[in-house]
């Protein structure tokens, strides 16, 4: 039964269709050839290969296929949204002041870049602030949007509770305005249903190993009417319609698209009976006594639960768990060990905050590996306690 794996957050492990799609992408007998090589049959084999998986990627998302670009992933696909909707419009007008809204429990991914753009491209930047529960309201946005905002970039996930953003009022709400809406969905594609219908965003991150694809590939979705525009931030080629040069990894590109024909087939299936799990693991925890959780119990995923445990040491918690793969969340400096800032954001103590732990079912997650995280966490807080 051990080790019993629930990280499914931090990444999940390639589906079995997804890496035999793969590995007919990556010797000689297989459609292995640059994609952009078009003067021979083994690069037309490739492309197709790639544009059949971005219409995979387009279908799960209720897209066009040409909004689709490919990317190494979500921080990538973060960072081109960001940098490059605003070094456009500073192109477009160099004088023209801008402002970006976001909210303090993003992922480093924007957090940093948009800290980069306050700092190296004078950005004014309005971080919102969630409430008790981890929640990022459409009236906060609503209340921070000036005449010279360009841009709101809001998290439909959060990567450690869970939480899920009310995009699609979000959406509604800038319909009358002019910013754009970008959405880091990684943690959202693959656990809740999410298209570009329910949710009409300008720009859409995502990654194919936080869907039972591989790492180091993802997807910026850029809207096309109306046209969401960006500059390119890596030259050299010209490739995927000039925002963002590169040969294309064909293997990696045929494996997110079976990844995302996956989903499409099974994520209603996989919703509930995760939910079920996610849920009979909080009645075993929480009957120990002096657990909280953490994020709104309703507006989540099925798949994230976040916990702190009082009476007991979160970094020698985490180590006794040691058959268990979790995550802490807390960020690892050479000098010390800070707390999670999400859990700092929503108003934990320190010690809470330490304490905290992040379980993340997923597609290959059974009862029997729940019972046995109960039991097993029930026997080291026990033995914590007691110390």
């Amino acid at each position: 039964m051990f080790p019993i794996y629930l990280d499914y957050a931090a990444t999940t492990p390639c589906a079995p269709e997804v890496a035999e799609v793969m590995a007919a992408c990556l010797t000689l007998d297989g459609d292995f050839a640059n994609p952009a090589s078009r003067s021979h049959r083994f690069g037309w084999k490739a492309e197709q290969r790639v544009e059949k998986a971005r219409g995979q990627v387009a279908s799960l998302l209720g897209a066009d296929p040409r909004e689709i670009v490919w990317t190494s992933g979500a921080t990538e696909s973060n960072n081109l949204a960001l940098k490059g909707a605003v070094e456009y419009l500073q192109a477009q007008n160099p004088s023209a002041p801008l402002h970006i809204i976001t909210s303090a429990i993003e992922h480093k991914a924007v957090l940093d870049t948009v800290r980069w753009l306050e700092q190296a491209r004078g950005v004014a930047v309005t971080r919102l602030q969630p409430d008790a529960s981890g929640m990022i309201t459409p009236a906060q946005v609503a209340e921070a949007l000036r005449d010279d905002t360009c841009l709101v970039s809001l998290m439909a996930v959060n990567n450690e509770l869970g939480t899920v953003t009310d995009i699609a009022a979000v959406a509604e709400l800038l319909k009358s305005h002019k910013a754009l809406l970008h959405v880091d969905a990684a943690q959202a594609v693959g656990k809740i249903p999410v298209t570009v219908q329910d949710w009409p965003v300008d720009l859409l991150s995502l990654s194919a190993h936080k869907f039972y694809g591989p790492k180091g590939i993802g997807v910026l979705y850029v809207r096309r009417d109306p046209q969401a525009h960006i500059l390119a931030q890596m030259h050299g080629g010209g490739h995927e319609r000039g925002m963002r040069s590169g040969t294309l990894p064909t293997h990696q590109i045929a494996g997110m698209g079976e990844a995302a024909r996956l989903v499409s087939e099974q994520l209603s299936e996989d919703m509930p009976r995760i939910a079920a799990l996610r849920d009979r693991l909080w009645s075993g925890l929480s009957a120990l006594g002096g657990i909280h959780l953490n994020g709104d119990p309703q507006q989540r995923t099925p798949n994230h639960m976040n916990i702190s445990t009082e009476g007991v040491d979160g970094e020698i918690l985490l180590a006794s768990l040691a058959r268990i793969a979790v995550s802490s969340g807390s960020a690892c400096t050479s000098a010390s060990v800070e707390p999670s800032y999400v859990l700092k954001a929503i108003g934990l103590s320190d010690t809470l905050a330490h304490a905290g732990l992040r379980f993340s079912l997923g597609r290959y997650t059974t009862a029997e590996q729940i019972d046995a995280t109960v039991e097993e966490f029930s026997r080291v807080v026990g033995l914590l306690r007691k110390r």
